[in-house]
């Protein structure tokens, strides 16, 4: 696992697919605030339990000219069934290569029932709109990155 980027430097950029597989650039965004949370896997209790948290509180999300996008290494159907199911009124990302996770600090060593593996450590980065860190949740649980976001961007 490399180091988080730290507050106030560039976001590290990328391109990935969405659920539809387009692609979609984090620079696509600039001029808005992006909150970008990484999740383990779709349709899991905790993950569930963070898409919700951000999609119940999306309209205040987006009156701070915010947007939010999760990443996860599911692929694009994965992803399709997770976001009808709850709708999710946003963005989700395949990282099946972890690249991206990884440049944000966020794929590393975990530990469930004693078994140690490699995974996305749920995270969350606001990132403003000029492309910085303004705001990274490491180690994050699903309830603590939803309300740490939403104070990240003053909602």
């Amino acid at each position: 696992m490399t180091d988080s980027p730290a507050i106030g430097s560039v976001a590290p950029d990328f391109e990935l697919s969405d659920e539809n597989g387009q692609p979609v650039k984090l620079s696509d965004f600039r001029g808005k605030r992006v909150v970008l949370y990484f999740y383990p896997k779709d349709d899991t209790t905790g993950c569930t339990k963070q898409a919700c948290g951000f999609r119940d509180n999306y309209p205040a999300i987006e009156e701070k000219n915010a947007v939010v996008i999760g990443l996860s290494p599911d692929n694009a159907a994965s992803h399709r069934k997770f976001k009808t199911k709850y709708h999710l009124p946003f963005i989700l990302l395949v990282d099946t290569d972890h690249k991206v996770a990884a440049a944000y600090g966020v794929w590393g060593e975990k530990k469930l029932y004693g078994v140690t593996y490699d995974g996305i450590i749920r995270s969350h980065f606001v990132i403003d709109e000029t492309g910085h860190i303004a705001d990274a949740q490491v180690k994050v649980s699903p309830a603590d990155s939803v309300s740490r976001a939403l104070a990240g961007l003053g909602v």
